[in-house]
């Protein structure tokens, strides 16, 4: 993997909280954010497959990213939120807690993630911004939305170390 691939195509972000944590995904990859939808179960998927959503006519796979980041499930009178972002296997749902704003990066601030940090866990993040306050965590969309073997991310250790400090 070469520096240009560790780097994002933009330093622009679309952010969203999962738990205590603050994730940004490349603004050029949302294709929109919605209120929780009514998800259609599938039946044999993987646990962190939430069901999928009909968005228009377009079928779209949903997956909560509580579970694909192995923290606790939220709780039955909490609704998540729909962050549909364009891989190149079409649109995808995730799941999250809250949506926040689309931040612009100062690119000096950037940093890989660290080299402790469980493999899984490391394989979805492009990397992480010192913000004023808190840790922006990025993730790489096509890696987080791959469910192949041994990305399952089922039980991965909480990124520690990485958690926000809050939100501001």
């Amino acid at each position: 993997m070469t520096d240009a691939n560790l780097t994002q195509a933009s330093n622009r972000f679309a952010t969203f909280f999962v738990a205590d944590l603050f994730f940004g995904v490349d603004v050029l990859r949302v294709q929109e954010v919605l209120r929780y939808q009514q998800m259609t179960r599938v039946p044999d998927a993987p646990q962190v497959i939430e069901g999928l959503i009909n968005l228009r006519g377009q079928i779209v796979t949903a997956i909560d990213m509580r579970r694909r980041l192995g923290l606790p499930l939220r709780g039955e009178n909490v609704t998540p939120m729909n962050m549909v972002i364009r891989t190149e296997d079409g649109a995808v749902s995730l799941l999250v807690d809250e949506i926040g704003d689309v931040l612009d990066v100062d690119t000096s601030t950037f940093e890989r993630p660290p080299e402790n940090l469980d493999a899984a866990a490391r394989e979805m993040f492009r990397g992480v911004y010192k913000l004023k306050d808190r840790l922006l965590l990025v993730l790489d969309a096509e890696r987080t939305v791959d469910l192949s073997a041994g990305r399952t991310a089922n039980g991965f250790s909480h990124p520690s170390g990485l958690a926000a400090e809050g939100r501001n």
